[in-house]
């Protein structure tokens, strides 16, 4: 039995598919694509896919979704102050965006869905809440949600609307993101302005514009999903505004639930502040490999902590990561040099560690105390094969155990990644070798950084360049 916490609930509610569906649909923030995604970003993204892998280890099927919110405010202002098309500027985080997810051993999606390609299904939405008078019109020709006509507005941040209605922008607001204490109408569709906008507008039944950020999720869910999904995760900063919104203009553009579970990851936090560039504790993926760690590294880290609890990121934190994860694949490569031998097994230990760990993943994916029961078993391991106590089927069991629940952790290399190079690996290197040859610095530059970023590292020396796994 799996069971997650349901924000909007306020309980830990057993999971499990609908009968007409016979799958969890599933819907998961994705990156707003205007720079590089930093490591509270990718706290989130490393629970979505410890929360898919989980549920795919209870036994159900999944279909998820995750967005790209290519068209935004921030993507707008980075575009025009770039100088280039919005398009092309997003392209570069995008592909950004999926490198990380490989270094970060991130499964993919079954879909991934971009905000601009999904303007129709948008405008069809606005048109919709429109006729039903859910929505206005402006002077200027935006559009906004009035949340007075959706009477359960707040019930997933549990906020008494009433409280803060006398801050509210009497017209509404046009910024994507504000606080509790700005509670409005907020804008569904933007209409068109050259300062802020650059070349960046559509046509629609309500005039030249583009969407508010809210809308594109709602629109984005249910195109792929239908009306009701499942899951939608986010981090906690995502419940008000944005979270909240997507339930009011969702449901009272289909009159159905929208969602079934909302589940949503706590803030990340740096050396005991909030992240900021201003105090010199802002990290990106990129950062962190350019100090020597690796992407398997930060995963662990940041899968470690139960994902309703705020995580303190440190480099020291980082640095016993490191240190957990060798001492795992340590006794991994000491179980598969056992040959033979008359020792004994493990199988009751190996039964308590995957019963303890399947249970702590079923209660809210307790991960700290699924982790305890492995590092438990690996003590015991390791003392049996300094006694010579183990047999070669008695190793292979503990292989087999770690083999399963890494299918939810994605922390251990594969035996054939233990010794060998992979693919893409060898593909990067060789192009970095070409690239040296017809001295393209800045492509060599690059493939080096996704090598490194991959836990590899090239070694260069008067002869010859060999690339190896970092230790």
């Amino acid at each position: 039995m799996l069971k997650i916490y349901n924000t909007e609930r306020r309980r830990k509610e057993v999971i499990a598919p609908r009968e007409e569906t016979g799958k969890l649909l599933i819907y998961t923030c994705g990156p707003t694509v205007y720079d590089y995604a930093h490591i509270g970003n990718f706290r989130t993204y490393v629970f979505e896919d410890i929360l898919r892998r989980t549920i795919k280890y209870f036994g159900f099927p999944i279909r998820q979704v995750m967005n790209l919110t290519d068209v935004d405010d921030k993507t707008i202002k980075g575009a025009i102050h770039r100088g280039i098309s919005l398009t092309e500027y997003t392209q570069i985080y995008k592909e950004a965006f999926f490198s990380d997810l490989k270094v970060l051993n991130i499964e993919p999606v079954e879909e991934y869905v971009s905000a601009t390609d999904t303007i129709p299904e948008i405008t069809q939405m606005i048109a919709v809440l429109l006729k039903k008078k859910l929505a206005y019109q402006s002077d200027d020709g935006s559009v906004y949600f009035n949340i007075d006509r959706f009477p359960s507005y707040g019930r997933l941040s549990h906020l008494k609307i009433n409280k803060f209605a006398k801050n509210a922008s009497p017209s509404g607001t046009l910024e994507d993101e504000y606080t509790q204490d700005s509670v409005s109408n907020f804008a569904l569709w933007k209409a068109y302005d050259l300062r802020r906008d650059g070349d960046v507008y559509w046509e629609s039944p309500f005039g030249r514009g583009r969407p508010g950020w809210h809308i594109e999720c709602s629109a984005m869910a249910i195109k792929l999903l239908g009306e009701t999904i499942d899951i939608h995760v986010g981090g906690v900063d995502n419940i008000f505004p944005h979270h909240e919104n997507e339930i009011a203009q969702s449901e009272g553009y289909t009159g159905k639930t929208f969602v079934r579970y909302w589940i949503h990851v706590g803030h990340l936090i740096v050396d005991g502040r909030k992240m900021s560039k201003s105090f010199g504790n802002f990290y990106t993926l990129r950062d962190l490999i350019k100090k020597g760690y690796s992407g398997i590294e930060l995963r662990y880290l940041l899968l470690k902590t139960h994902y309703r609890t705020q995580l303190n990121f440190t480099l020291e934190e980082l640095e016993a990561s490191r240190q957990a994860l060798l001492r795992w694949r340590g006794c991994v490569e000491r179980l598969r040099a056992i040959e033979g031998g008359s020792g004994g097994s493990l199988s009751a230990h190996v039964y308590q560690a995957r019963t303890t760990f399947k249970k702590a993943l079923g209660d809210d994916l307790n991960i700290s105390m699924g982790l305890a029961a492995i590092f438990d078993l690996i003590k015991i391991v390791n003392t049996e094969i300094d006694s010579h106590n183990l047999s070669r089927n008695g190793a292979q069991e503990v292989l087999n155990l770690f083999e399963e629940v890494d299918v939810v952790l994605g922390v251990l290399p594969t035996e054939e990644g233990m010794n060998s190079i992979p693919r893409d690996i060898q593909e990067a290197f060789a192009k970095r070798e070409a690239a040296r040859t017809d001295k393209n610095w800045q492509e060599a530059d690059k493939q080096r950084e996704y090598i490194q970023m991959r836990g590899y590292t090239v070694e260069d020396d008067a002869t010859k360049s060999t690339v190896k796994k970092q230790r």
